[in-house]
C-alpha cells in the first residue's frame, strides 16, 4: 500500500508475498523444485517471448502467477526492477544461471532473456554411448614423441648417433618387411593349423624348407610351432636341429595315454633357438614297424591340443604309408621343387596327382617353393616362365636362393643365413601365414 504524507515521503513498492514452496516466481524456481530431466525442449530464440513449448506441460513464465503490477511488460513489474536478487540469494544460484538453463523456460537469467542452448548428441546423429574406449589408448597416441627405431641401414645409424632426435622416414623395404611380418603373425583360425611340406623328387631341399619355414614362423609368432617328421623311412629332420632328447614319434605313440599337459609332450621334442620344436622319426634301423597313416592321425590329434601350427615333413613321393593321413588332415601344402626341368616336371606332376585324387582345394591353395641348391648356377632354365606356370595353378610361388649355410646339411641357424635367404623365408612365412585365417580343412 502507498502511505500519503508530506511531499518528501517516497512511494514504497507494493509488498510481495513470499512464493509458495515449489512454485516459480519471475521465471525462477528453487533448486529443490527443478523439473526432472527429460528430452530437451525446443530452445526459444533470443528476444522472443516465452511461450508454452510443444510437448511440455509445465507453464512458461508468462503463465505463472505474478503479483499485481508484476508483469514483465507492465511498469513496476518484477523484470523491470534494476535491483534483482543477488546470485547468492535463495532463488538464484550459479547453477540456475548456467547449469539448469536447459529446462524449458526455467532458469532464465534476468536481462539474458533465453536459456543456453542444449547440445544434444542425438540431434547430430551421434550415438549416445561413449565413442572412446580403452583400445584407443595406444602407445602411438599417448607417446607421439617416441617413435620406434629404424630396423637397419643408415636410418638406424642416424637414429642412434643423434640419440633419437633425428629419424628419417621409413624406407619402402622396411615397410614391406613390416607387412610381411604382420602376415606371418596372422592368428590361427580354429586354434590349430597343419602345413604339409612335400615333394615327389628327393634332394630338392624339402626338409631344409620345413626347418627354415618353421624357424621363421616360430621366431615371429608368440604361439607354439612344431615340425613333425612323417617320413616312414629314416628321416633327416632331426639332423637340422641340436637334439635335446632321444625320444621319437614312436615313443610318443607308445605313451600317448600318459600325456595330459604340454610339459608331457615337451619331453619328446627338441627345441631350436628360434623356438621351433621338432618331433623326430625313428632312427633305429632295427625297427620294422613303418609309420602308417593311422599313426600320423594319432600324433596329429595329440599335438593339436598344445600347438598352434604343425608343419609336417613328408617323405619323398605320394604313395608311402603315412601320406594318406597327411593329406586327409592338412590345411595347406608347400610343394618344393628345384629350378630345373626334371624338378619342375615332377612338381607339376604332383599337382596333377593331387587334383586327380580330389585334393583340388589343396592345389589351389598351395605355395610352390623353387629352392636353389647349387651356387651361381649357369642353368638356362627360364625361371620367369617356371614361376608363371606354377602361379597359374597355385596360390603363390617363392624363390629360395642358394645359401652356403644350408648347403652344409647340418643344423639350421637363422642368424647364419644370408640376408637374401632370410628375406626369402620371410616371404614364404607370410604366404603360408595368409592361410592361417582359413577354416579348418
Amino acid at each position: 500500500m502507498v502511505v500519503s504524507g508530506a511531499d518528501d515521503q517516497e512511494e514504497r513498492p507494493p509488498a510481495v508475498a513470499s512464493p509458495a514452496p515449489g512454485s516459480g516466481h519471475g521465471g525462477y524456481r528453487p533448486l529443490g523444485s527443478l523439473p526432472p530431466s527429460g528430452p530437451p525442449p525446443v530452445v526459444p530464440l533470443p528476444g522472443a517471448s516465452a511461450c508454452h513449448q510443444a510437448g511440455d506441460d509445465r507453464p512458461g513464465p508468462e503463465f505463472e502467477q505474478h503479483e499485481p503490477g508484476g508483469g514483465p511488460d507492465e511498469p513496476g513489474g518484477r523484470w523491470d526492477e534494476p535491483d534483482h536478487q543477488a546470485a547468492s540469494g535463495p532463488w538464484e544460484t550459479d547453477e540456475t544461471a548456467e547449469g539448469y538453463g536447459r529446462t524449458g523456460g526455467y532458469g532464465v537469467v534476468p536481462e539474458q532473456g533465453w536459456a543456453r542452448p542444449y547440445d544434444d548428441p542425438a540431434e547430430r546423429g551421434e550415438p549416445q554411448w561413449q565413442a572412446e574406449s580403452a583400445d584407443s589408448l595406444t602407445a602411438d597416441v599417448l607417446l607421439p614423441g617416441r617413435p620406434a627405431a629404424p630396423p637397419s641401414g643408415w636410418r638406424r645409424a642416424l637414429y642412434q648417433v643423434t640419440g633419437g632426435l633425428v629419424r628419417a622416414p621409413q624406407s619402402v623395404a622396411d615397410q614391406r618387411r613390416k607387412d610381411l611380418v604382420q602376415r606371418a603373425r596372422t592368428p590361427v583360425a580354429g586354434g590349430h593349423h597343419r602345413v604339409a611340406v612335400l615333394s615327389l623328387k628327393g634332394g630338392v631341399g624339402k626338409t631344409t624348407t620345413t626347418v627354415g619355414l618353421g624357424a621363421t614362423l616360430a621366431s615371429l609368432r608368440g604361439d607354439r610351432v612344431i615340425a613333425v617328421d612323417a617320413n616312414p623311412d629314416r628321416g633327416t629332420l632331426s639332423d637340422k636341429l641340436r637334439l635335446e632328447t632321444a625320444a621319437t614319434v614312436r615313443d610318443l605313440l607308445n605313451e600317448e595315454d600318459q600325456i595330459r599337459r604340454y610339459a608331457d609332450v615337451r619331453a619328446y621334442t627338441t627345441q631350436s633357438p628360434s623356438g621351433l620344436e621338432a618331433l623326430a622319426s625313428d632312427r633305429d634301423p632295427t625297427v620294422s614297424v613303418a609309420f602308417s597313416d593311422q599313426d600320423y592321425v594319432d600324433v596329429a590329434r595329440v599335438l593339436e591340443h598344445y600347438y598352434s601350427v604343425s608343419i609336417t615333413d613328408c617323405g619323398t613321393g605320394l604313395m608311402h604309408s603315412a601320406m594318406a593321413g597327411v593329406l586327409w588332415l592338412t590345411d595347406q601344402i608347400v610343394l618344393v621343387s628345384s629350378p630345373s626341368v626334371d624338378g619342375a616336371r615332377s612338381a607339376s606332376a604332383t599337382l596333377d596327382w593331387l587334383a586327380a585324387h580330389s585334393y583340388g582345394d589343396l592345389v589351389r591353395g598351395a605355395v610352390v617353393v623353387l629352392s636353389a641348391i647349387r651356387p651361381r648356377s649357369k642353368s638356362a632354365v627360364d625361371l620367369a616362365r617356371l614361376e608363371q606356370h606354377f602361379a597359374a595353378r597355385c596360390r603363390a610361388v617363392v624363390r629360395i636362393p642358394y645359401d652356403a649355410h644350408l648347403e652344409e646339411g647340418a643344423e639350421v641357424d637363422l642368424a647364419q643365413l644370408s640376408r637374401a635367404t632370410a628375406d626369402a623365408y620371410l616371404v614364404l612365412a607370410a604366404e603360408v601365414g595368409d592361410g592361417f585365417s582359413w577354416p579348418r580343412h
